[in-house]
C-alpha cells in the first residue's frame, strides 16, 4: 500500500545561472519541477511510499522527468507518455533576495489527455492519502472534474484527502480559483494553506478565522503556512504554533510550501503530536529555500534530524 499519492503536471524547469531580471540572463540549467511532483519527491525522501498520477510528452523532456521521478523512488505506474503533446516547460527568474517570477509554457499540456475515466480506481484505493493542489486544477477547465472523480474514489475507499490551494493567479482568476477550491473543501480532511490563500478563500487570514471557516466544511486538520512568520496548525480542536525557522540563506523560495506539506503529511502518518509535526514541516520549508531548484533542497529524513539536533552529522 502507498502512503501518499498525488495527481498533477510536471515540467522541465530552466533555472537561471545568474540572478536578476530574466531579460538579462543568458544561460539556464535544466531541472525538473511541478508542485505535485515536488510533494511526491519530498514525501519519498522522508521515507514515505509515494505514487504519482500524470501524463508527460513522449519526448526527451518527458522521458527525463519520468526517469528522474523513478530515481527518487516514486511509483510511476500511472504516469503515461503520450504523443502529440509536448512536455511542459517553464523558465524561472531569481532575484538577489531569492524571490522572482515564473514564466510558463504549458499550452497543449500532456495532461489534456487525462480524463476522469482514465483514472485507475484500483490504484487510488490502495493508498492512505490523496494529495491534490490548485495548480493542476488551474491548468485546464477539465482538470477539476478529474480531481473530483479522484476525490470520490478516494472517499469511497476510506482515503484521507489533503489539499494545498497553491493558488497561481497567472493560471486562473481569483474568482475561478475560489469557486473551484471551495468545491473541494467538503471532501477535504487535511488543509495545507498559506494565510494569503486563506484570505482569498475565506475572507480572513487569522488563525481563528481560518479554523472557524474550515469547521463549517468539517475539516479538522489544518496547517497554516506564514513564511518568515512561522506556522500554525489545528487538529481536532488542538491549536499549536511554530516559530519561524531562519534559513541559513534564502537562495530560491520555490518548493518551500511543497516541502512543508511533505513534512506535515509525514508527521501526520507517523501519528506524531501536532507540535512535533508542525516543527518538522516548518524546518523542512526553511531548508528548501537555502538551495537553488524546485526540489533539490527537499531533505532526506536524516538531514532534517541533523538540522533539528536529533542526530549528529559526522563529516570526517
Amino acid at each position: 500500500m502507498l502512503d501518499v499519492i498525488t495527481i498533477g503536471d510536471a515540467l522541465v524547469t530552466f533555472n537561471p545561472t545568474s540572478k536578476g531580471p530574466m531579460r538579462f540572463v543568458h544561460s539556464f540549467e535544466r531541472k525538473v519541477g511541478g508542485a505535485e511532483l515536488n510533494l511526491a519527491i519530498g514525501c519519498a525522501r522522508l521515507g514515505l511510499r509515494t505514487g504519482w498520477i500524470s501524463a508527460l510528452g513522449n519526448d526527451e523532456f518527458g522521458k527525463h522527468i519520468l526517469h528522474f521521478a523513478r530515481g527518487e523512488g516514486i511509483d510511476t505506474t500511472e504516469v503515461k507518455l503520450v504523443d502529440g503533446h509536448p512536455t511542459s516547460i517553464y523558465f524561472k527568474e531569481i532575484l538577489e533576495d531569492g524571490t522572482g517570477r515564473n514564466f510558463y509554457y504549458r499550452n497543449n499540456s500532456p495532461t489534456l489527455t487525462m480524463t476522469p475515466e482514465s483514472l485507475n480506481a484500483s490504484y487510488i484505493q490502495h493508498a492512505k492519502i490523496l494529495h491534490i493542489t490548485g495548480v493542476f486544477s488551474a491548468i485546464h477547465d477539465q482538470n477539476p472534474s478529474i480531481l473530483k472523480h479522484a476525490i470520490k474514489t478516494a472517499k469511497d475507499h476510506g482515503l484521507l484527502v489533503s489539499l494545498d490551494p497553491n493558488i497561481r493567479l497567472k493560471l486562473w482568476s481569483k474568482e475561478k480559483a475560489k469557486e473551484t477550491l471551495l468545491s473541494y473543501l467538503p471532501h477535504t480532511d487535511i488543509l495545507l494553506t498559506g494565510d494569503e490563500e486563506a484570505e482569498l478563500l475565506f475572507g480572513t487570514s487569522t488563525d481563528e478565522g481560518i479554523q472557524l471557516a474550515c469547521k463549517a466544511f468539517g475539516i479538522e486538520t489544518i496547517a497554516i503556512k506564514k513564511g518568515e512568520r512561522g506556522a500554525a496548525a489545528f487538529h481536532k480542536g488542538e491549536y499549536v504554533k511554530a516559530n519561524p525557522v531562519p534559513a541559513k540563506k534564502v537562495v530560491d523560495t520555490v518548493g518551500a510550501g511543497d516541502g512543508f506539506n511533505a513534512g506535515f503529511l509525514y508527521g501526520f502518518l507517523q501519528n506524531w503530536d501536532l507540535q512535533k509535526t508542525l516543527k518538522l514541516a516548518a524546518t523542512i520549508g526553511s531548508m528548501v529555500v537555502s538551495v537553488s531548484g524546485d526540489n533539490e533542497g527537499l531533505p532526506f529524513l536524516e538531514d532534517v534530524q541533523v538540522q533539528l539536533g536529533e542526530k549528529k552529522q559526522i563529516e570526517r
